[in-house]
């Protein structure tokens, strides 16, 4: 079976004709060492790994998407004595959540991402809601990336940055990205949503995910809308509750949302502020005494009624209600409805439960996860920054913005796949790599490796691409090596790399070093450069 992926994000489980694929799958040997195993055999016969098949976005495929191949027998523990990381290291996470009610995208959003702030953030999540989702306008978001997607990979891909996935159903739009460097250690990545509108059966309202193994750590990000209106508070409780209880994913160590080590939920929760009335909010807003308002955020109010919440932690709610306002403008609404201002837009984490409650818990502003058999992993979230964006005015909503420090130590820096470029690359010629497994892993001959650009967007941005080699799946440090043809690559000069690509992971399992690309003589002879005689280009 295999599963394929669309530029739009959408995904589907296919089984070619007269082709079965042929997987390595480790297993345990007698000696309980991981070892090799071979099942089946597999034609590839697709011109593209990740666009032969585009047939609709992934809030239309939701009522069509069959189940995912299932990984029943892997984990996310590190294969025994390999890539171990002694130290601890620190990594950046910027999060940004914005109910941008269907309106285009502001041409700068640098301000938005804190290009400027140093130390520069290593994850960027970025979750929206509302994104337009007209039927005409979602039908061209199927063929390509739609107007938020382009500019948050835009602004952030010369930077380095690298769209690892997403998951849109209608308005709500859920976006990863991560430092090239990292890309290698993302791995198992999966997606997954529910909907709440409309008695379940409309995406208006409910929730996308995203899972991932960073560095051997499960971390999950939720992006979610509820239920709108002043006195639908316990409808959004329920709605948030089953949210987390449905979502479900194809790993048996993490089948669930709450299963991960670290959980962040970010949304439109559309949470109000109960009793004051509309004078007293903005009085307290205008004087800056936005204390007097947290004990009556429907939020806070709920989380000391339902355990669920209690497990959840938020930063102070140091900025103004970020709903609702004229647009284009730092007024609070004026219209004849004249709502009153709340935190409908907020930014949560939480941190997996010990099995067994600690009686020492002395750090008020982070906490630690130590999870059974991985308790020399532990993994420290520390809030940095817990914000909001006044400056953009496109939305009836303010965008809010959280940054987090993640001390943790590695459980793996080794990349599973090691990748080369051979000799002289020039399309005047047919090109060499090659490829070495370094560790076991469920590799396929699915797999292919592709020619980016320096500066590339996503895994689907690429050049071209070969597939693994077909005839057996290599062993464990095998070199193996692969011929790309001349009339594949590009004709001017350029810096470049190679990335393998796991069908099964979905995910870029090893990245080569830069190098170049010489401009081919073709170039001249087709008229993309002038000819250069006697040191004039003609």
């Amino acid at each position: 079976m295999l599963c394929l992926k669309s530029r739009a994000g959408c995904e589907w489980d296919l089984v070619p004709r007269a082709a079965e694929q042929k997987v390595r799958e480790p297993k345990k040997s007698t000696n309980g060492q991981t070892t090799g195993h071979t099942l089946g055999k597999q034609i590839q016969s697709l011109d593209s790994p990740l666009e032969s098949f585009v047939i609709c976005a992934q809030g239309v495929c939701s009522f069509f998407r069959t189940p995912r191949h299932r990984d029943k027998d892997k984990g996310e523990k590190m294969s025994a004595g390999r890539g171990r990381s002694g130290g601890k290291d620190k990594c950046r996470l910027h999060m940004v959540t914005w109910n941008v009610a269907t309106a285009e995208p502001p041409e700068d959003i640098t301000s938005l991402l804190q290009l400027d702030v140093q130390p520069p953030a290593d994850l960027y999540v970025i979750g929206l809601q509302e994104v337009n989702a007209t039927p005409v306008r979602f039908i061209s978001d199927m063929l390509a990336e739609d107007s938020w997607s382009h500019v948050f990979m835009d602004t952030l891909a010369p930077r380095g940055f690298v769209k690892v996935t997403s998951i849109r159903m209608q308005g709500l739009l859920l976006l990863v990205f991560a430092k090239q460097i990292h890309l290698p250690f993302i791995r198992k990545i999966q997606t997954t949503y529910v909907r709440t509108g409309i008695f379940g059966y409309w995406g208006n309202k409910g929730g996308v995910s995203v899972r991932f193994s960073f560095y051997g750590h499960m971390v999950c990000f939720l992006n979610c809308h509820l239920a709108a209106h002043m006195n639908y508070a316990l409808e959004r409780v329920d709605e948030f509750e089953y949210i987390l209880e449905s979502q479900d994913f194809d790993i048996s160590d993490t089948p669930n949302v709450l299963d991960h080590k670290v959980v962040f939920c970010l949304g439109d929760m559309n949470f109000r502020i109960a009793d004051h009335g509309l004078h007293f909010i903005r009085s307290s807003i205008n004087s800056g005494r936005l204390n007097l308002l947290w004990t009556k955020d429907q939020l806070t109010m709920m989380k000391k009624k339902e355990p669920f919440l209690q497990e959840f932690e938020e930063g102070p709610l140091n900025f103004k209600p970020t709903y609702k306002f004229d647009r284009n403008s730092d007024t609070y609404d004026t219209s004849g409805k004249k709502r009153k201002p709340a935190w409908t837009d907020r930014i949560l984490w939480r941190i997996k439960p010990k099995p067994q409650p600690s009686e020492d818990d002395d750090d008020e502003k982070a906490s630690t996860s130590t999870d059974d058999g991985l308790d020399e992993y532990p993994l420290l979230v520390a809030q940095d920054k817990y914000t909001s964006d006044m400056s953009y005015g496109v939305s009836d909503h303010k965008p809010v913005i959280a940054t987090f420090s993640l001390e943790l130590r590695k459980c793996f820096d080794i990349p599973l796949v090691h990748i080369s470029p051979v000799g002289v690359w020039s399309a005047d010629q047919d090109a060499l790599l090659t490829y070495t497994i370094q560790e076991d892993f469920m590799s396929s001959t699915w797999d292919w490796i592709g020619l980016y650009k320096v500066g590339f967007k996503s895994a689907s941005d690429y050049e071209t691409f070969v597939w693994v080699r077909e005839n057996d799946l290599p062993e464990i440090n095998e070199v193996i090596q692969i011929s790309v043809d001349k009339d594949e690559i590009p004709l001017l000069s350029g810096q470049y790399l190679l990335g393998y690509f796991s069908t099964n992971m979905q995910s870029i399992l090893g990245l080569s070093a830069n190098f170049q690309i010489l401009e081919s003589k073709r170039a001249v002879m087709e008229g993309l450069v002038p000819e250069n005689v006697n040191g004039v280009n003609k």
